[in-house]
């Protein structure tokens, strides 16, 4: 059966491809999910959900339990602020990655803490889009083990 993963992004990341392109990239988020679902064919669903509001993303996370084999999140700016979203992916039993397009330390010091890493399988940040493809083949192999 091949897993399912859903691709989780949080406020501002509709903007990939007009918001600061020097940092974020000049693609859009559409053209990032399809190039994951083009490169993952026969061995990963990917599922994407995008929104700028707190509790659709918390709701996202609590419906991935049993849908979903793991979940990549770009939680954005919530990353740093969330205590819901760091609740929400305790509360469930499905591999969360959380990543970052840019690498958060090398930017402003009111990024630098997260809420999130330490109720996640782990962190992947500063590889541009790539971060999601890292994300993916992590997700992939642990869920192997």
């Amino acid at each position: 059966m091949t897993p399912s993963i859903l691709v989780l992004n949080g406020p501002n990341l509709n903007l990939l491809g007009t918001r600061e392109p020097d940092i974020y990239g000049s693609g859009t988020l559409a053209e990032l999910v399809d190039g994951l679902k083009a490169a993952y064919i026969g061995r990963a669903e990917i599922v994407e959900f995008q929104s700028n509001i707190e509790g659709e993303l918390v709701g996202a996370i609590h419906e991935a339990s049993g849908t979903h084999d793991g979940i990549v999140l770009n939680a954005g700016a919530y990353t740093h602020t969330s205590i819901a979203l760091r609740d929400a992916i305790a509360g469930v039993s499905v591999p969360v990655v959380e990543i970052h397009i840019s690498n958060v330390y090398q930017r402003e010091a009111f990024r630098h803490g997260t809420m999130l890493a330490g109720v996640c399988l782990g962190q992947i940040l500063g590889f541009g889009r790539v971060s999601y493809s890292l994300a993916v083949e992590a997700l992939l192999r642990h869920i192997k083990e």
